[in-house]
């Protein structure tokens, strides 16, 4: 272990590990692995969404909070904390970790960092639809045609596995509702458990949502989610539909242009949330992509669940044609 003794006037020489700790109350040391905490930020939060994770290349520690979209360094995350200049966090960072220093025998143990491995998802089984399936889907108005179309399985299990310590580890996940989201080739890319609290998701790879059944029409419309995505479609308007990987994803801007190039225009309708909002916000900062904000359940999936296609037709396509019609002739009926 490395000891840090003397009082610092150098932000550089606080560990970022202190400073996470520190101001993060943290119960444990950071010594190289990643962990999720509520956000410090939004005070409303139950379902922790803040990310402090291990930076292997740069060997220092930096965080994500997908509640606020907040993030960066150690000296960020004090910046946004006291809502503060850069130069100032530096300085209270300073203050408090010298303040420290005098209260415990002269320093801060720096640990050695391991080298965490992390469990990824190796092999899935699938399993036949059942009435359980059914139930489930058919509440969004999402069918077994949709599901086909978008190569949505049920899985019977899958497996995580690493390589640590010399030692390969395997763990076998089962349970009643799991599904596999395939690309057309038959790769699997995401794992949806929706009746688990903490990672519903499971990112396997990068993939563009519903980039694979686009049909040609006008418009294209970016939701948050594969869900999502299917909903809209099952009130079948003239529209193309794609979601990226999350919400919290930018589509890179080569694949926007090229997108821009190919319909007469592109809106985004994202979670009725703030995050969903800020996502929304942020599509039409940096790409001038207008968004429609269905404000009648968490997101347009929901909607239709809680209040039926017709209903969510009724308020959402006033919203859209709001923004995609160009002229008179221009027309967003649905489609028989």
């Amino acid at each position: 272990m490395l000891s840090t003794k003397n009082l610092i006037s150098d932000v550089k020489l606080v560990p970022s590990t202190w400073i996470f700790e520190h101001y993060c109350k943290l119960p444990d040391k950071l010594v190289g692995q990643d962990l999720k905490v509520k956000s410090l930020f939004n005070p409303k939060e139950r379902t922790p969404s803040m990310c402090i994770y291990f930076d292997q290349k740069k060997s220092i520690y930096k965080f994500k909070d997908f509640s606020t979209d907040k993030g960066g360094g150690a000296i960020d995350l004090v910046k946004h904390l006291y809502q503060c200049s850069f130069g100032q966090a530096s300085g209270t960072i300073i203050e408090d970790y010298n303040e420290f220093i005098l209260h415990n025998n002269g320093g801060f143990d720096v640990q050695e960092f391991k080298s965490y491995s992390k469990y990824r998802v190796k092999d899935t089984t699938t399993r036949p639809w059942t009435t359980a399936d059914q139930y489930y889907w058919t509440k969004f108005n999402i069918g077994s045609r949709l599901l086909d179309e978008h190569n949505v399985r049920p899985l019977q299990s899958y497996i995580m596995a690493k390589e640590e310590d010399g030692q390969h580890k395997e763990l076998e996940i089962l349970g009643k509702h799991l599904y596999g989201y395939f690309t057309s080739d038959n790769q699997v890319y995401k794992i949806y458990q929706p009746t688990v609290k903490d990672k519903k998701f499971i990112k396997v790879a990068n993939y563009i949502q519903g980039s694979e059944q686009l049909k040609g029409h006008d418009y294209l419309v970016i939701t948050s989610s594969l869900k999502d995505l299917m909903a809209l479609k099952s009130l079948k308007l003239s529209v193309d539909v794609i979601a990226p990987d999350s919400e919290n994803t930018m589509i890179k801007q080569e694949v926007i242009d090229k997108y821009k190039n190919q319909y007469k225009k592109i809106i985004t309708i994202f979670d009725n949330d703030e995050a969903g909002l800020r996502a929304m916000k942020k599509y039409q900062e940096h790409y001038d992509i207008p968004y429609v904000h269905l404000k009648m359940s968490k997101d347009l999936a929901d909607a239709i669940r809680d209040f039926g296609p017709r209903e969510v037709m009724i308020n959402l396509v006033p919203l859209i044609t709001k923004h995609v019609v160009d002229n008179e002739s221009d027309n967003l009926d649905a489609q028989a």
